[in-house]
């Protein structure tokens, strides 16, 4: 499902209207027209609330004043508020709003602070609210008479219906502009816009519907979206039933290289995930002092011990090793709990050039690479990069805030400048490609801030890839089912408590859902 920008959504507005031929005031109806049914369908009972749309003097209010119309024309009792003065009101919005006069609908104009003050009362008394005030445009900071309008309305309690957008809520990255509206639900036009998904702004729009407002498919395509939604019905889609004559032989064999001494289970929970996504075999090769400790800890995965340090973490020397065991594998995994050293990091500079496998490096791997970036340059094969935000922070040389302050664009930036692939984990975790395209995931919950969940998405995401899904399929399908485990445990355990073991456990049943439809 595509995720828009601003900009996008306008040019599709301008090219339908341009080269299409349907009218702004067309598309302003349809929008007005469809998010009326969308409220209708959300709140019942709305012939005996009382409604008031609260507007500003843009298309955002011309949007809500359609919406206004539908109501009267309904039997609800709608009252708008402008944030303006009527004369000030242009174009389409201002036709739409000569129309309420004849319906008999008041219309209130609150330009500024002190007409407010004298409808602060009336105000109180409101059932439902619809915000129409502030559109997707919005870049600045919401501040004075409109700040104060927006606390006003989120401090009534009473449900708030936005319209696209919750007014004061970047469109782009998510955040809000200073102050935000807190909707229960938002109808939004033509597609659903990055701040929608992304974390804080899914928790101001709540419940988020999609109105068609009549942009054709092609021009949709002609602005070509790169920034998506992964949903079920993307990942059915890629999902391939097995084969009734298939062995552990045909359905891929995976390299693990992880552990060391006090982080034994980021391996074993690493290589279990991976059988549990689906993988044939899998061999986790570990540092030797350690393969009798993860001899008991996996049973089904084969262990093999590699050269170490006196310390217990991987030498250098393993790299001869390691490209031998590559003969036959699909994928290597590398850097669930190996630790931090310069012999790793050698180990790393060594073993990218070489690469005829997809490599997908995670934890400890990854903070290791920080030490070098441009050795990614060097890669001779797909890498795929599972950072949380502390570790993209390392490896961009960045502040942890600003990777959260704009998580969308430093994976797209970063997999674009180095050509590979980045899971930037956390609340709605990114997903973007060397081709600019990204993708958000909207499965997972806060049950999973706990140790451990990262190694199991690292073994489910290398699991896949073993069994010869492409990184980009492999990346989407391991994220959206690793939520999607998880999710299914807060429902039936609880939403906190559950443990990253159990969510390997819970992939099998997730794949059956998914295979069955």
């Amino acid at each position: 499902m595509y995720l828009v920008t601003a900009s996008e959504m306008q040019a599709m507005d301008r090219r339908t209207i341009e080269t299409f031929g349907l009218s702004g005031r067309l598309l302003m109806e349809n929008a007005g027209r469809g998010a009326a049914q969308v409220l209708f369908q959300t709140f019942t009972g709305l012939t005996h609330k009382k409604v008031a749309v609260i507007a500003g003097r843009g298309n955002n209010g011309g949007d809500g004043f359609v919406i206004a119309r539908c109501l009267i024309q309904k039997g609800v009792s709608v009252r708008v508020y402008l944030l303006a003065e009527s004369k000030t009101v242009q174009g389409d919005a201002a036709a739409n709003l000569k129309l309420l006069k004849p319906l008999g609908i008041p219309v209130d104009e609150i330009p500024d602070g002190n007409a407010f003050k004298k409808c602060k009362t009336a105000m109180r008394h409101q059932d439902i609210w619809v915000d129409a005030i502030l559109g997707t445009g919005l870049k600045s900071e919401v501040d004075g008479y409109f700040r104060e309008i927006i606390d006003f309305i989120n401090a009534q309690n009473r449900p708030v219906f936005s319209v696209d957008i919750p007014s004061g809520l970047d469109s782009d990255s998510g955040h809000p502009c200073g102050a935000c509206i807190r909707a229960h639900t938002t109808a939004t036009f033509g597609f659903a816009k990055i701040g929608h998904m992304l974390l804080p702004g899914a928790n101001y729009t709540g419940r988020l519907q999609i109105v068609d407002i009549g942009i054709p498919d092609h021009i949709a395509a002609e602005v070509g979206p790169s920034r998506y939604l992964l949903t079920t019905e993307m990942i059915q889609s890629r999902i391939a039933p097995r084969p009734s004559d298939a062995h552990k032989g045909t359905t891929g064999h995976l390299l693990v290289v992880a552990g060391s001494p006090g982080k034994t289970g980021a391996a074993a929970m690493a290589a279990m995930s991976a059988m549990r996504a689906g993988a044939g075999l899998v061999t986790l090769g570990v540092p030797a002092s350690l393969n009798p400790v993860l001899e008991t800890q996996v049973l089904e995965a084969m262990t093999i011990a590699l050269p170490e340090t006196v310390d217990a973490m991987f030498a250098e020397s393993a790299f001869d090793r390691i490209q031998d065991l590559l003969s036959g594998k699909q994928c290597l995994v590398f850097g669930p709990g190996v630790g931090i050293s310069p012999e790793i990091e050698s180990l790393l500079r060594r073993m990218l050039p070489i690469l005829s496998v997809p490599m997908l490096i995670d934890a400890d791997g990854l903070n290791n690479l920080a030490a070098d970036i441009d050795m990614l340059k060097t890669a001779n094969a797909p890498i795929i990069l599972t950072p949380h935000p502390g570790e993209m922070a390392r490896l961009m040389g960045a502040s942890v805030h600003q990777v959260q302050r704009e998580r969308l664009t430093c994976a797209r930036e970063f997999a674009r400048k180095y050509k590979l692939h980045v899971v930037l984990k956390g609340a709605r975790t990114v997903i973007a490609h060397p081709d600019g395209k990204v993708y958000i995931n909207p499965t997972g919950n806060a049950g999973m801030a706990s140790g451990g969940m990262g190694d199991v998405l690292t073994g489910v995401i290398g699991g896949l890839l073993a069994q010869g899904y492409a990184p980009e399929a492999a990346t989407h399908m391991g994220v959206y089912l690793h939520g999607a485990a998880a999710d299914r445990l807060a429902e039936q355990i609880g939403p906190i408590g559950f443990l990253a073991s159990d969510v390997i456990n819970a992939i099998p049943a997730q794949i059956k859902k998914l295979l069955n439809g």
